[in-house]
């Protein structure tokens, strides 16, 4: 068996790592977009096998409080982009336009 040891930030980087076949996080961060990035670069096209992840975390720690911390993340940008069970107003064409027309408009 071969294992390959990274830091997240290195695996959330342009890698291609579709030779694993098992993730193990085991340093969880505070943006689950990091960790996503990380996980996928094993699902990158060309992955022949099944993919399995798995994160060790120890229940009580400031761990379950960043996991707590992600899964809010995670509600609040499904929140934004209208996916989420919460809802924010969306905006309108008119609504962008006023936030990124830019200085003369």
């Amino acid at each position: 068996m071969t294992v390959l040891l990274m830091s997240l930030k290195c695996g959330s980087l342009g890698l291609n790592l579709t030779c694993a076949s098992r993730v193990v996080m085991v340093d969880p961060w505070w943006n689950p977009t990091t960790e996503e990035q990380a996980i996928d670069r094993v699902h990158r096209i060309g992955q022949t096998r099944p993919v399995e992840v798995l994160r060790l975390t120890i229940q009580g720690t400031v761990e379950d409080r960043i996991l707590a911390l992600q899964d809010k993340k995670r509600k609040l940008a499904a929140a934004a982009l209208g996916d989420g069970e919460f809802r924010l107003g969306r905006l309108s064409q008119q609504d962008l336009i006023n936030l990124f027309g830019g200085p003369d408009d």
